[in-house]
Order: structure tokens, then C-alpha cells, then sequence
């Protein structure tokens, strides 16, 4: 029995020395696990920041190369080049205007002459018809307008104009006088008549 006890003892003392050097070992061993992890991600991080950098290179690289281009084309210009070239251009332009401005007047005084001549011609043109249709007699002016006679005979026939007859034609054809047809029907242009014109024609048969 006394045997026995030791012999239990003994092993509860060597489990409770067993569990207390695992423990640690246990823990060192997830500590280990736990910095591999962290260093596989800092490894991860550092490969994506290097790759950022080579583009920051490259496109640093890019611009450097643009602004010598520009540079040695001559199509940069500064804030300075510039203001300097617009007073240029504005003293030349106020030299070019006091040099110039009596032969602008000039030129403007020529050309407002020449219009008022062209003017004075234009009405002088536009007055000349007039004051010679007011010195025109009214007999001139006037359209003759032919007299027609009453002194035909009262009683004929109706006539259709066929196609090309003439107020001679259908007097012949009716036996009446050119005259009465012309002075019946008060025909200003006897050689007007058109085809399927009804005429009165005095004495015709």
C-alpha cells in the first residue's frame, strides 16, 4: 500500500511537470505561428509598395521627359514671357493708332465725299424722268382710245369664232361690213379675237 501511494504520487507529479513544460511550448509555438503570419503580410504589403513606387518612377519619368520636350520645342511659355509680350503688343498698337489716326480722318473724309457725290448724281437721276413726264403734253401722255360708231345696222346674226379667222374673214363670210363688227362689239384690237368668242355682226346672214 505505501508503495502504491508513492508510485501515485509520483505520477501526479510528473504530469503536473509535463503539463507545465507543454504549456509554454504551446504558447511559444502559436506566438511563432502568429509572427510568420505578420511577416508573410508585411512581406505582401512591401512587394505592393515597391510596385507602387516603380509606377511613381515611371511616371515621374514620363513628365521629366514631357518637360524637356516642351522646353526644347520652345512651347512653354512663362507667366513672365508672357506678360512681357502682351505690353509689347499693347505699346505697338497705341504707337500704330497716334500715327495713324489723320490718315484714317483722311481716308473717312474722302470716302464721305465720294458718297455725297454718288448721292447728289443718284438724285439728279431720279428727278430728270420726272420733270420730263410733268413737261410732257397730256394729249402725248394719254393712250388714244379708238371711237366706236353707232351707225350700223340694228338687226344680224350671232357668230362663234372658229379657229383662225379674222374680222375680214367672217365680214366675207356673212356678208357684213368689217367695220360694223368692229363698232357692234367695240373690239379695241380687232386682230385680238379668239376662238369661241361670240361676235354680234350687223347685217350678217
Amino acid at each position: 500500500m505505501p508503495g502504491r501511494t508513492a508510485l501515485r504520487r509520483l505520477t501526479v507529479v510528473c504530469a503536473a511537470l509535463a503539463s507545465s513544460v507543454w504549456a509554454p511550448r504551446a504558447s511559444a509555438q502559436a506566438e511563432v505561428a502568429d509572427l510568420r503570419e505578420d511577416v508573410r503580410g508585411l512581406s505582401q504589403r512591401v512587394g505592393e509598395l515597391s510596385l507602387r513606387v516603380e509606377q511613381l518612377e515611371h511616371e515621374n519619368a514620363e513628365l521629366k521627359a514631357r518637360i524637356a520636350a516642351s522646353d526644347r520645342t520652345g512651347d512653354y511659355v512663362t507667366p513672365a514671357q508672357f506678360n512681357a509680350a502682351v505690353a509689347d503688343l499693347n505699346a505697338s498698337i497705341k504707337s500704330s493708332v497716334g500715327s495713324s489716326r489723320t490718315e484714317i480722318l483722311e481716308k473717312v473724309a474722302g470716302q464721305m465725299e465720294a458718297l455725297a457725290k454718288q448721292t447728289n448724281a443718284a438724285l439728279d437721276s431720279m428727278a430728270r424722268p420726272a420733270a420730263a413726264a410733268q413737261a410732257r403734253p397730256p394729249a402725248q401722255a394719254a393712250i388714244a382710245r379708238p371711237a366706236f360708231s353707232d351707225a350700223y345696222p340694228k338687226d344680224g346674226v350671232s357668230y362663234t369664232v372658229q379657229k383662225g379667222d379674222s374680222i375680214g374673214l367672217i365680214a366675207k363670210k356673212t356678208g357684213a361690213k368689217a367695220q360694223d363688227i368692229i363698232d357692234a362689239n367695240k373690239l379695241m384690237d380687232p386682230s385680238r379675237i379668239q376662238a369661241g368668242q361670240v361676235l354680234f355682226v350687223p347685217g350678217g346672214k
